[in-house]
Formats: structure tokens, sequence, C-alpha cells
């Protein structure tokens, strides 16, 4: 299936156009375990504004003929919000140096074709490109084993991240807020750990 996808990488501003589509496919896929996201048009403008001021951000998205069924994106740290750098900041490490990874996403459908290991290369192909970066890094939310909504088949992607070279820093960590699925809306906090990879 994987040949019939067409893959597009967008850029900076860019990013712009793709907006709505980008978020329709983050409050979908986001909704599942563990992020269970209760999605806001609101909450994904001022989110993917981030990327689109960004002069060094990437977008690569998977559409199935007319169908954004994937995407993933990426930005230098030092253009991330202060929620996402301050751990970096707080530890002493160069943050102009660090080439963050965004959201991975794809429909049910479209996943173990080996297009999640495509985001990855994709994105670190950007930052080498870019130059100057050491290391790449994003977050995962953390869940208890126990939560009440983790679904009896539910595989955390762990070994996937350390196949990819990637190693948890319980030290590096922080906080994103959203509103729970099924709730009154309300944003409350959620806490992230950030995985860390070195370069080539």
């Amino acid at each position: 299936m994987i040949e019939h996808l067409q893959l597009d990488t967008i850029r900076g501003t860019s990013i712009a156009d793709h907006i709505d589509a980008l978020a329709a496919l983050r409050i979908r896929v986001f909704r599942e375990y563990p992020y269970l996201y209760e999605g806001s048009e609101a909450y994904e403008r001022r989110y993917l504004r981030t990327y689109v001021d960004s002069p060094d951000s990437i977008l690569v998205t998977v559409h199935d003929g007319d169908q954004l069924v994937g995407a993933t994106t990426g930005l230098p740290l030092q253009d991330e919000t202060g929620e996402v750098r301050n751990p970096f900041e707080a530890y002493g490490m160069p943050v102009d140096r660090i080439f963050y990874l965004g959201e991975s996403m794809l429909l049910p459908e479209y996943r173990g074709q080996g297009l999640g290991v495509r985001f990855f290369e994709e994105r670190e192909r950007h930052a080498r490109a870019l130059g100057g970066f050491t290391h790449t890094t994003f977050c995962a939310v953390g869940r208890p084993e126990d939560h009440p909504r983790r679904p009896r088949d539910y595989q955390p992607l762990d070994a996937f991240w350390n196949r990819r070279g990637y190693r948890r820093h319980p030290e590096l960590s922080t906080e994103f807020t959203w509103p729970d699925l099924g709730g009154d809306g309300t944003e409350t906090a959620k806490p992230m750990v950030f995985w860390l990879k070195t370069l080539d």
C-alpha cells in the first residue's frame, strides 16, 4: 500500500496552508490512548502557529489520494515554547544545537508499513541539512500502567524509539496542558518526558 501514498515536505511559513488538515488529523489521532485529547480548533491553531513562525520548521505529509492520512513535524528547539525549552536550559544544554521532533501521526490502517521510520529519517535528515545540530529530541506523555483507560492490547513505543537510537531522559521533563477526552473542556496538565538522540 505504501507505494501508492504521496509524501511531501513543507517548510516554514508554507505550513500555514496545511493548518486546517493537520489540525483535523491531530484531533482524530490524539483521541487515542495515551493522549486522550479532546481537540479544538482554537487549541490547534495556537499550537501549530509555532511551526508556521519558525523558518526552519518541517512538515512531512502523507496523502492517499486527496486524503491526509499521516504527518510529522519538527523545528529547532530554540524556536519552541518555553515549556519545551525550559528543561534543557535548566540543565545547561545548548538549545540552539538541538532539533525538536514534534508529533508523528498516522491513521490506524496506515501503521506498520514503515512510515513511522520514514518520519524519523526525514526529520533527522532535515536537521542535518540545516547544520549545527548535535541532537534530536522529542517528548512523550507519561501514563501509569494502571491507567483506567489504557487498552488491554496497548503496546508502548519505547522499543521502537530505542531502535531509532533514542534514549529516555526522565531528568528532562515538562508538562503540557490539553482538554481530556470526555471531560468538561478544562485543560489539565499532563507529564511529558523527553527522549534524546545524538546525531551522527
